[in-house]
């Protein structure tokens, strides 16, 4: 965002508090960060891996928007798609588009600085390391990958190679989401003790042609590794610590012939130095929320996921009042903020060891089920 947008929500922001809340050094460095020039004019060029409909409908899109990042190939398995979006969004065709086979001679692509990983789960931990090997940064979409063994693997491989890896947890990069976590921080509630944070959708499918999402092998699971991510991650990045306990229990409708392979719903609960936290997650309802609640109110965001309209009010002493914050596109910023860690040699604010946190707690989710006990996070 511009710097002088960014000015209007500081503003915003602090006269919605109404608490003294003030700008926290990692807020206002994530700011920075996305507010600085690029040098010279120069942009990042990006190799969008995986071409479905997060890709066209809004990576696209954001890099034409973004200020420091730009796209330069395309990798795909359907030359005829790859080739109009390379027409599209001016990609070069004669050096811009590969395929899954020939992927590894992008390490020859000059204009090619940082690889996003955009295919199903199960392919993450593959595409990361070979392009790694390759010489070029990653950005991966979350989950970061299947399994904790395969988050390893990946930032081991980025680790051998001295290349950054960020995994796109996109919240942490627009306002609402970084609002909230100040608010929490200057305990504006009091402090903090229960969260609650819900995220889910209804996933409609053709039961004779499932979309990968519903096939382990590729999704890893279901609900909470696709979508239930983000109420986990939420209650992470709220609290600033890590859970070291969870419970947890499924359900998947009987007799539904797209819940075959993965399950449905999941609740959990989370035990936290500071407090506790009840989160769930479906393929089954829409949910979209989170709530923070400590002594004196509490603060709460609905829709807070969303790409778009996001919401965020505190409501204390019986008093709502919302937070006004100009809102920017989350892949943009995100895009933008990886192309700064570039090219200022900086670590990205979610690294892979941010993803790697969260599957260790996805693993502990699967295995109280499994167990139907108590499970310590190691």
């Amino acid at each position: 965002m511009s710097e002088s947008r960014f000015e209007v929500s500081r503003r915003h922001f602090i006269h919605g508090a109404a608490a003294g809340v003030l700008a926290s050094s990692a807020v206002g460095q994530l700011a920075a960060a996305q507010t600085a020039p690029a040098t010279g004019g120069k942009k990042i060029g990006y190799a969008l891996v995986g071409l479905g409909n997060l890709t066209i409908r809004q990576i696209l899109p954001a890099l034409k928007e973004a200020k420091l990042s730009k796209c330069t190939a395309l990798v795909s398995g359907d030359p005829a798609k790859a080739k109009k979006l390379a027409s599209e969004f001016g990609v070069d065709e004669s050096k811009g588009i590969y395929n899954y086979e020939n992927y590894d001679t992008i390490a020859d692509n000059p204009d090619v600085d940082v690889i996003y990983v955009c295919l199903p789960n199960g392919m993450h931990a593959e595409y990361t390391v070979r392009g790694a090997k390759a010489g070029k940064h990653i950005l991966c979409e979350k989950p970061m990958a299947n399994t904790v063994a395969e988050c390893q693997q990946m930032i081991d491989a980025c680790r051998a190679a001295k290349k950054k890896l960020m995994i796109a947890y996109r919240l942490r990069y627009e306002p609402i989401n970084n609002a909230a976590i100040q608010m929490v921080r200057d305990k504006v509630m009091g402090t903090p003790r229960m969260i609650t944070a819900e995220a889910g959708f209804y996933l409609n499918a053709d039961p004779n042609k499932l979309p990968w999402r519903l096939n382990k092998k590729l999704a890893g699971g279901g609900a909470l590794l696709d979508i239930g991510i983000y109420a986990l991650n939420a209650t992470r990045y709220l609290t600033g610590e890590e859970p070291t306990e969870v419970n947890a229990m499924s359900f998947t409708p009987a007799n539904d012939p797209r819940f075959v392979d993965v399950e449905d719903a999941i609740t959990w609960q989370l035990k936290f130095p500071s407090g506790l936290a009840n989160c769930a997650t479906s393929y089954t309802y829409g949910a979209n929320r989170f709530r923070v609640v400590g002594r004196d109110g509490f603060i709460e965001s609905e829709p807070f996921l969303s790409y778009t309209n996001l919401a965020l009010r505190k409501v204390t002493k019986g008093k709502a009042e919302p937070i006004d914050i100009p809102q920017v596109n989350h892949f943009a910023a995100e895009f933008d903020h990886m192309s700064q860690c570039v090219m200022q040699d900086k670590e990205p604010l979610t690294t892979g060891e941010e993803g790697l946190k969260d599957l260790k707690v996805i693993e502990a989710i699967y295995e109280s089920i499994k167990t139907q006990k108590t499970v310590k996070i190691a």
